[in-house]
């Protein structure tokens, strides 16, 4: 009963903020969408992969930082931990300001390559611009999140997301619609609310006293490669739904043309905060299983990680039959054109089925990093999108768009029986 309290305390609030992580580019979606039309629509949806680039290195890196910290102090390692503070918050403001130069110099390259060409070039090219002006603060936003959560602040670490997702909410309003600026105000409203979740998390440090300690004792490389080796991780893990998106628009501009392009745009925003609920329970309890972990209790490590697989199998069952009951309602909402709506009805149940196997795969990688399992949860992670491409260079070729609809769910049921064996031999070794 203590352990249930504890993991709902902690997995309820972490949902709620994932899900809010992702809800930005959908709300940027719904606004530019009923604005602009399909083009604006599938113009989000071909930049958003560098956006979100942008959140998963803060997500890694906090992540990383976070796991660290927690792990210390079930070691009873205080000043260990302060460390991991400190050197987490100096890589969240260097990798800020490098990614801003980069994205000012190579975002339009980059979105060529994605496949974005004529009017989606060009809106998603002018999207990126604004968004890269406020790249540090997507960092930071993000970063420091996880950290708050493994400070006990779960429920104050879901109100700055809450805080920054009105924020946008309010600013996408006012700058497409009202006055209006169009991509640009899209951009700009996406950089002010993560510049809001990060002045809430500064604020919480500074009220709790929670200081960094940023002398490292000729441990500085060492600190930085532990945060690095443990970041990878969630980087991957936030990152590579965004990677599917990358390979479908890819492979939906050379099956299906625009129209195929704006379909799987409306499907990625509807299923995206499916998926960010499931990662939500992942690395909710990731503290929990970090903390335990450092403390050398294998058994409350073991019953966390099982109340997490059921919790997130609940979840994507419940969301399933949601989406499936709602799914005109869903289409609806981002004003597509009647050509695309019927599109997404057709191919929108082909995605349903991946929400178990996402499930499955999320828990099992959220394990894995935050008990130092890092090769295990590298393979889970990055062999779905490998396993994605292999099957996208066979399967649209021999079955058309059906084809394009059905690799993704392939691949993530690949990816939950992989994780799931190697969870399997590692509890084998610990029995």
């Amino acid at each position: 009963m203590k352990e249930g309290n504890a993991f709902l305390k902690a997995v309820l609030p972490a949902m709620l903020a994932f899900a809010l992580s992702g809800v930005y580019a959908i709300v940027d979606g719904f606004f530019l969408g009923h604005a602009m039309g399909d083009s604006a629509l599938a113009a989000v949806n071909m930049a958003y992969p560098l956006t979100a680039f942008l959140q998963a290195v803060g997500t890694g890196i906090g992540m990383g930082g976070a796991v660290c910290y927690s792990i210390s102090l079930g070691r009873k390692e205080p000043l260990q931990a302060r460390r991991y503070f400190g050197m987490m918050i100096l890589a969240l403001g260097v990798a800020g300001i490098l990614l801003t130069v980069l994205f000012l110099t190579l975002s339009p390259t980059v979105l060529g390559l994605f496949g974005a060409q004529g009017t989606i070039f060009d809106l998603g090219k002018e999207y990126l611009l604004y968004i890269s002006f406020g790249a540090l603060f997507q960092v930071l936003g993000t970063g420091l999140v996880p950290l708050i959560r493994n400070m006990n602040g779960s429920v104050f670490a879901m109100a700055a997301m809450v805080a920054g997702f009105l924020t946008n909410i309010l600013l996408d309003w006012l700058l497409v619609w009202v006055l209006p600026w169009g991509m640009m105000g899209a951009a700009v409203a996406t950089d002010l609310g993560q510049a809001v979740t990060f002045l809430a998390c500064l604020g919480y440090f500074i009220r709790h006293k929670k200081k960094p300690r940023f002398t490292f004792l000729r441990q500085g490389k060492t600190v930085l490669g532990q945060i690095l080796r443990v970041g990878l991780s969630p980087f991957g893990l936030t990152f590579s739904p965004n990677l599917t998106l990358i390979l479908m628009n890819r492979f939906a501009a050379l099956t299906g043309g625009e129209e195929a392009v704006a379909c799987y745009a409306t499907i990625s925003y509807i299923t995206s905060v499916v998926i960010l609920l499931l990662q939500g329970v992942s690395d909710g309890t990731q503290p929990l299983l970090s903390l335990s972990y450092g403390e050398g209790n294998r058994r409350v490590t073991g019953r966390y990680r099982n109340l997490a697989y059921l919790f997130a199998l609940i979840v994507a069952a419940v969301c399933m039959v949601g989406v499936f009951l709602l799914r005109g309602e869903s289409v609806a909402l981002f004003g597509t054109s009647v050509a695309t709506a019927s599109m997404v009805a057709q191919a929108l149940p082909f995605f349903l089925a991946g929400f178990l196997c996402a499930a499955v795969s999320r828990v099992s990688t959220a394990y894995f990093y935050a008990t130092g399992k890092n090769l295990w949860a590298y393979l889970v992670i990055y062999g779905e999108p490998i396993l994605l491409l292999a099957l996208l260079l066979v399967l649209p070729g021999a079955m058309g768009l059906t084809g394009l609809w059905l690799a993704v769910p392939v691949s993530q049921a690949g990816a939950a029986v992989l994780g799931a064996l190697l969870v399997w031999r590692t509890s084998q070794r610990t029995c």
